[in-house]
């Protein structure tokens, strides 16, 4: 095998693909890349055995495969100069030599007998949607998922297709981000996979523009193909529980302020907050919200806030950080909170677009 290529599309290929590549893993050929040359075209394939990507350049060359550090090649290109062409030949199948005006590289490569591919298997659900409208529903609801949770299922988003419509998901147990959208084309049934945090991450990078993606589910299994890549993940396996049940049904407190006055008021009185809880308190009154926090050191902070509300006053306590994202992540100038009940949860979300709303549980200061 032997290919010449250009160093910026070469880069630009790799640093898709090492996203997904373990830095540090127990199987040596999980930290390189694959490498295969067909008929002008140099395939780069980069796995954890979770989430795959592949993506392809065109390059001049010779057929053969072969894989290397993913890393190290990385950081060749990335400290070439602008420019520079890269002749690369594997000898022997054991070192791939590099060549770039007067620099030398040999890498030492493994076989691609070993290297593991994702195959899809079982029914397949296709669905279609755009590229831009796929990252605003991971962009409004990724911030939610939970980390390293026992519950497992939560440590992933939920990307439910339910006829012509598709929801993103994510909840931590003491707050739900939900986005809605509609699909390219109808899909037969509801399908609910879940989508593990790394794999949501390394989308999320890869999606811009309003080309039109495809979606490939099986039982375990996801695959997307995108306009110059193919991302694919095994699905967590496990039931989402039904977040339809966290969304208050009747509300009887609806507050409406500036969006953005409340996240710096919000940002503001947090910092004397408790460093371990983070709550802050919310007093709402006729048109006015008195936000104030204190913490071990008897130190307070209080500031005051002009809001549309009108009924009957009420006291509810939040953590600061979990009310700035829901705020943060609505696009609108004005939020609306709405409250079944102080101690129940926060429905946070813009008073012209119901597609996407956010639930804060509270807390007792």
């Amino acid at each position: 095998m032997q290919f010449s290529i250009t160093r910026e599309p070469l880069l630009e290929a790799l640093q898709k693909v090492a996203g997904v590549i373990e830095r540090r893993s127990t199987l040596p050929i999980l930290a390189n890349v694959l490498l295969r040359v067909r008929d002008g075209e140099l395939t780069l394939i980069g796995t954890d055995l979770e989430v795959e990507l592949i993506t392809a350049v065109p390059v001049e060359g010779e057929n053969g495969e072969t894989t290397v550090p993913a890393r190290k090649l990385l950081d060749i290109c990335r400290l070439l100069p602008n420019g520079t062409t890269i002749q690369c030949q594997l000898k022997e199948g054991k070192t791939l030599a590099l060549r770039a005006g007067r620099s030398r590289f040999a890498l030492a490569a493994l076989g691609t007998e070993n290297f593991p591919e994702f195959r899809l298997q079982g029914e397949t659900t296709v669905a279609r949607i755009t590229a831009d409208t796929l990252n605003r529903l991971l962009s409004k609801t990724m911030y939610a998922m939970a980390l390293q949770d026992v519950r497992y299922y939560l440590n992933g988003l939920l990307l439910e297709l339910d006829q012509d419509h598709v929801r993103a998901v994510a909840s931590d147990g003491h707050r739900l981000a939900w986005c809605e959208a509609e699909l390219g084309e109808p899909v037969a049934g509801l399908r609910q996979p879940i989508l593990p945090r790394k794999g949501v991450q390394e989308l999320f990078r890869l999606l811009e523009g309003e080309e039109p993606i495809t979606l490939h589910l099986t039982a375990n299994a996801i695959r997307i193909e995108l306009p110059d890549s193919v991302f694919s993940a095994k699905l967590i396996d496990g039931r989402y529980p039904d977040y339809r049940r966290v969304f208050p049904q009747e509300v009887n407190r609806v507050l409406t302020c500036d969006r953005q006055a409340l996240k710096e008021a919000i940002s503001r009185v947090s910092i004397l907050s408790n460093e371990q809880y983070r709550g802050i308190r919310l007093d709402i009154s006729d048109n006015l919200l008195r936000l104030s926090a204190h913490n071990p050191d008897q130190e307070e902070a209080e500031e005051e806030l002009e809001v549309w509300y009108q009924g009957e006053p009420f006291t509810v306590g939040f953590n600061a950080a979990y009310l700035t994202d829901a705020v943060t992540h609505l696009d609108s100038e004005t939020v609306r909170l709405s409250f079944a009940d102080p101690t129940l949860s926060c429905l946070a979300e813009d008073p012209e677009d119901p597609r996407v709303r956010f639930i804060i549980m509270p807390m007792r200061l």
